[in-house]
């Protein structure tokens, strides 16, 4: 299964775009980085920068069809970069609205907000999007990993780096679940 992971060119959280990234390689699938500029993607380690990835796929030239499932890396400003860009919004609701699934991780779900895609949903997060969330219409859980079904697709969520481990594991059998 192809897996897009979009991050914006600068402000992942390094460790929620490489885990979840090697977990989808040693599963047998093919991540590809979709970013909204082409060339590299600076990560970070918190506030620290860490190491580039190369872009492989621009958002706007590239849709949902392409990809089995998308995943959402975290980091304070990703998200918060991702949600003001209509492409980038845009290419995300598309997973929504063709039944994909999607799965996101700490501050990720800012971007879902944006999209309006998580009225009705149950979902975890960083404990600061809670009222962001609840805002948006979603039920907020602090639970390590959240899978909700209640809409078109499935929905994984995890709260922080912390809970990659299960992220990874949760997001790879709900996405092959969902391919077969």
């Amino acid at each position: 299964m192809r897996i897009a992971f979009l991050t914006a060119p600068e402000g992942v959280e390094q460790v929620e775009l490489t885990q979840p990234w090697q977990a989808a390689l040693d599963a047998g699938h093919e991540p590809v980085l979709v970013s909204t500029k082409s060339g590299e993607v600076q990560a970070f380690e918190h506030l620290d920068k860490a190491d580039t990835f190369t872009v492989d796929e621009v958002v706007g030239e590239v849709s949902a069809d392409s990809f089995g499932g998308l995943v959402l890396p975290g980091g304070v400003a990703n998200p918060d970069f991702l949600r003001t860009d209509e492409k980038a919004v845009a290419f995300v609701r598309d997973f929504f609205e063709q039944g994909r699934p999607v799965a996101a991780i700490c501050h990720a779900p800012w971007t879902l907000v944006e999209a309006d895609v998580v009225r009705g949903r149950v979902v975890t997060s960083w404990p600061s999007l809670r009222t962001d969330l609840r805002n948006a219409g979603a039920t907020w859980v602090d639970e390590q990993v959240q899978v909700c079904d209640h809409g078109p697709n499935k929905l994984v969520t995890s709260r922080k780096p912390d809970d990659l481990k299960a992220f990874c594991e949760t997001y790879l059998d709900v996405f092959a679940g969902e391919s077969a």
